[in-house]
């Protein structure tokens, strides 16, 4: 996006809440890659998303920071409830410590671990809405464990999906995110099992519905 106009967007939106600014900006300072937050755009969707479909049980895979998780929080009522997976332990510490800054940490249930071990635990149906953010290379394969934990009509969201406009080249041979995300564009356009749409937001982001 070209920087001026996004600079216009983020002006004629919601304020970015000043407990994810702040979040932000540590992010920069500590992290190797800060750009992996959802940032103000996006969160400020998520948070939207959620008030719209009014979900009680969220999943999300891939907590990075928090940053998203206490966007989805936001939107959530009082009684619904967010399960967040982040694979990476070294984040744990900086992901309790962001949640225990808000009082929507109530609603937010970290587990710290990989995600093909923990999905499993949680039946079928489970979950009115699905946010996926984690390793590009088992994109396909996250989205249908978490299909199978979706119920009918509810929404998955998958992240990245037009990863830096790398989707519209060839990959190198050792590019395995690019094929990944690529594969899961290519099988999710013929899965009719569900309706999907891509939003050209940032970095891309995919809606789908199951049926």
């Amino acid at each position: 996006m070209v920087p001026s106009l996004e600079a216009y967007i983020l002006a004629h939106i919601d304020q970015e809440p000043a407990l994810l600014r702040m979040m932000q900006r540590e992010a920069h300072v500590k992290l190797l890659h800060p750009s992996m937050i959802s940032g103000h755009l996006q969160g400020r969707l998520l948070k939207m998303l959620v008030q719209m479909i009014r979900p009680q049980r969220v999943l999300e895979i891939g907590t990075y920071t928090g940053y998203s998780a206490l966007s989805i929080a936001e939107g959530l009522e009082d009684d619904a409830e967010l399960h967040t997976i982040e694979i990476d332990d070294e984040m744990e510490e900086m992901i309790r410590h962001n949640l225990s800054r808000s009082s929507l940490a109530k609603r937010i249930t970290l587990h710290v671990g990989n995600a093909f071990e923990i999905i499993p635990r949680f039946a079928a149906d489970y979950f009115d809405m699905v946010f996926i953010d984690a390793d590009k290379r088992d994109y396909w394969r996250l989205y249908e464990l978490a299909l199978l934990k979706t119920r009918r009509d509810g929404f998955l969201l998958a992240d990245n999906t037009l990863w830096h406009g790398k989707v519209l080249r060839e990959p190198e041979s050792n590019d395995w995110q690019t094929k990944g995300i690529q594969a899961f564009n290519n099988k999710l356009a013929g899965d009719d099992r569900v309706e999907k749409v891509i939003l050209p937001l940032r970095d891309g982001l995919t809606l789908i519905r199951k049926k």
